[in-house]
């Protein structure tokens, strides 16, 4: 591929909803422009961008992928981004590295929950953009439908026609160029005149995008509103002021899977959409305050790590977006978040799963390094005289957990490395120790996420886990002040063991655990006070109602007794356990649970159902308001109610409720509801103990 400078670049986003043709229609952007000799098919696992296994086996894309599509002197750098929910976090990545995005919409379903979800972070990036509604080949398509679904669902947005399907359905032949006035049948490399029965709705329309192109420049609006006709070329420019400016959203029609009107599609990317040089300016962090970087060769080097991935041949693979400044091949970078140098091999320039090798990459280019040692998702590299920092990707919080399990005991060994891996790939994807249950937990943002991490870790990296929905993290506490004692004595014929301890428990609300004394006179020496804590310590792992974490408790050492030859750590550390145990029996021991911050965004016909169904989760609801036409619900729900809710929701909403949450507080449990979780408990105790006899 050759070397192509900034202004000859775009980087272009395909966003929508799961199923809308993004992946088939970079197949046939590919085809057209001679890249492959043959079009792949989602269906037979042959595509240029879904090249990972899940991919394949799922028929979907479940990461993006960055394909360069060389036309008209220009690189057009697409970004093939998942369309389902559960892969948000590959959005949020890909359209933070793009100028401009295309939104596809299926010709029968119209506007669905993924074309929502998607529009949301193209308007938090501010990114000007292009819908195709795509499919018009399916049975059932229709254009007028799907630009009435578009209008409805995006209010704000002023959405111009710049074709007309050539027909609907199994007649859908091409596009009606509006721009040019001419038929473009087939993947619209022909033109031709407009069949008769169009000629007036394309007039129609034609007036429509004159009319949005003059807005786009006081100049022109002045000769239109003059009676003057604009030229082609005023016309171009006009729309291309407004198309960047997000006045208003151009609307095309495709059916990529049979290349049908492709070509315009790729025309008015290179005409319409910003290159990098022309894009909003990236704010950097640096030594002296903020400074605007344009996508400049001769600014300072700067790149942006937004995408790592593990190739099992390769090694690491990181995917790059240089910001500003040339990054050449052979060359050393410094890497500014980790304060570690980089030696740079060949710069690549990927093509699914193929790396192209290059000699340098110009300002506002995407590309890949392979073998980085220190760099990670969301490091910026640059000159080690000139450090700066942009501001990364927030990603959303997990909504979805579970207990992973090694299932060998070679797998026990090498899950920790493989899990860390499979989340440096992916941002969303979490995972942790969670102490109070010893379960290690995996977090993402729903089972299908989970699922490919899962499998992930053993195609990538040889490790096989099994899954289970995690055991709540309870706690227990006391709920009242009470005395307790205990005397250890033990006599085995030589020395023996004695300590005496007398201690008080109170309730602590603010701290998890505090330990203090109260000890006057010479009953119990100081020094013995260490070994109670660390035997008291030893049991707040493990309370007697359900062996879960001991917290909010504090304890006074007020007397003991002591024996001149007896009396050892050892004896006193056993006191201070015992004596600790008594006194949470008779201190009113409770269950405690995490209680979860929930909002819940819903279509306002499903907000009756979903608080129905909070209520069935004992959830407290705190609020109910509107946004943009949704019913926002605010609520406060035990986790052991919602650890599918991610499911539920998309269930109870046909997938168009969404939902964040966050820890809030602990709780006690109902009392009905301990005891089945305390006789649980009693029963697998009683059980294991059984087994290790």
């Amino acid at each position: 591929m050759k070397d192509y400078g900034t202004q000859f670049i775009r980087n272009v986003g395909l966003v929508g909803h799961g199923g809308s043709g993004k992946t088939s229609l970079v197949e046939a952007f590919l085809f057209d422009t001679g890249a492959v000799s043959r079009m792949g098919k989602v269906s037979d696992g042959t595509t240029v961008s879904d090249f990972d296994d899940e991919e394949r086996r799922r028929q979907i894309s479940v990461s993006t992928s960055v394909i360069p599509v060389e036309y008209q002197d220009h690189k057009l750098n697409f970004l093939d981004i998942p369309g389902f929910t559960d892969f948000a976090g590959e959005v949020k990545a890909g359209l933070r590295v793009v100028e401009a995005a295309i939104v596809t919409v299926d010709s029968v379903a119209g506007v669905e929950v993924g074309t929502e979800l998607v529009w949301q972070t193209c308007d938090e990036y501010k990114l000007p953009r292009l819908v195709l509604i795509n499919k018009m080949d399916r049975e059932n398509a229709n254009f007028q439908r799907a630009l009435e679904s578009l209008q409805s669902v995006f209010p704000k947005s002023k959405f111009i026609p710049v074709q007309l399907p050539l027909g609907e359905q199994q007649g859908f032949k091409g596009v009606v160029d509006l721009l040019t006035m001419k038929a473009r049948p087939g993947k619209g490399d022909q033109e031709g005149d407009i069949p008769a029965n169009l000629k007036a709705a394309a007039e129609a329309a034609r007036v429509q995008l004159v009319e949005a192109a003059a807005e786009g420049e006081d100049d022109l609006l002045e000769k239109y509103l003059g009676g003057e006709e604009l030229t082609t070329d005023e016309v171009v420019r006009g729309f291309r002021k407004g198309v960047m400016a997000g006045t208003f959203v151009p609307v095309f029609v495709a059916a990529g899977m049979n290349n049908l009107g492709v070509l315009p599609l790729l025309e008015a990317v290179v005409r319409y959409l910003p290159n990098p040089a022309e894009a909003q300016p990236l704010t950097a962090h640096g030594k002296g305050g903020d400074e605007t970087l344009k996508a400049s060769d001769a600014g300072p080097l700067c790149v942006y790590v937004w995408k790592t991935t593990a190739d099992p041949f390769v090694g690491k693979v990181t995917y790059v977006r240089v910001f500003s400044g040339v990054l050449a091949s052979d060359s050393r970078i410094w890497n500014h978040t980790k304060g570690a140098e980089e030696r740079i091999g060949a710069v690549s320039v990927p093509r699914g799963k193929e790396q192209m090798a290059g000699k340098q990459l110009h300002a506002g280019d995407l590309g890949t390094l392979a073998k980085l040692s220190a760099t990670s998702t969301g490091d910026v590299l640059g000159d080690k005289t000139y450090p700066l920092a942009v501001d990364t990707v927030k990603y959303p919080a997990a909504l979805y957990a579970v207990a992973v399990m090694p299932k060998t005991q070679a797998d026990s060994a090498k899950m920790g490395t493989a899990l860390t891996r499979v989340c440096e790939e992916d941002l969303t994807l979490h995972w942790r120790q969670e102490s109070a249950t010893q379960q290690t937990i995996f977090e993402g943002m729903g089972d299908q996420h989970i699922d490919v991490g899962v499998r992930r870790a053993e195609t990538k990296f040889g490790v096989s886990l099994s899954v289970e929905v995690p055991k709540v993290p309870y706690r227990e506490t006391i709920t009242r002040r009470t005395d307790a004692h205990h005397r250890h004595k033990k006599q085995t014929g030589g020395a023996g063991q004695f300590g005496e301890v007398m201690m008080r428990m109170e309730p602590l609300p603010d701290a998890d655990f505090e330990f203090t004394d109260e000890l006057t006179g010479m009953n119990l020496s100081r020094n013995y006070l260490p070994p109670i804590e660390k035997g008291i310590r030893g049991v707040l792992e493990h309370g007697p109602l359900a062996g879960c974490p001991v917290v909010n408790v504090k304890v006074i050492v007020y007397d003991g007794k002591m024996h001149p030859v007896d009396s050892k750590p050892i004896a006193f550390e056993t006191a201070g356990r015992e004596a600790f145990k008594k006194g949470m029996q008779d201190a009113g021991p409770v269950l405690l649970e995490p209680v979860m911050h929930l909002r819940v965004v819903v279509p306002e016909a499903n907000q009756g159902t979903v608080m129905g169904d909070l209520n069935t989760r004992r959830a407290k609801i705190s609020g109910m308001d509107q946004e943009t036409g949704k019913s926002v619900i605010t609520a406060d729900v035990p986790l052991a109610e919602i650890q599918r809710y991610v499911t539920d929701l998309r269930s109870i909403t046909g997938g168009r409720g969404v939902f964040s949450m966050e820890f809030s507080r602990y709780e006690v449990v109902p009392s009905h509801l301990a005891q089945a979780i305390i006789a649980a408990y009693q029963k697998e105790k009683k059980g294991g103990e059984e087994e290790s006899e």
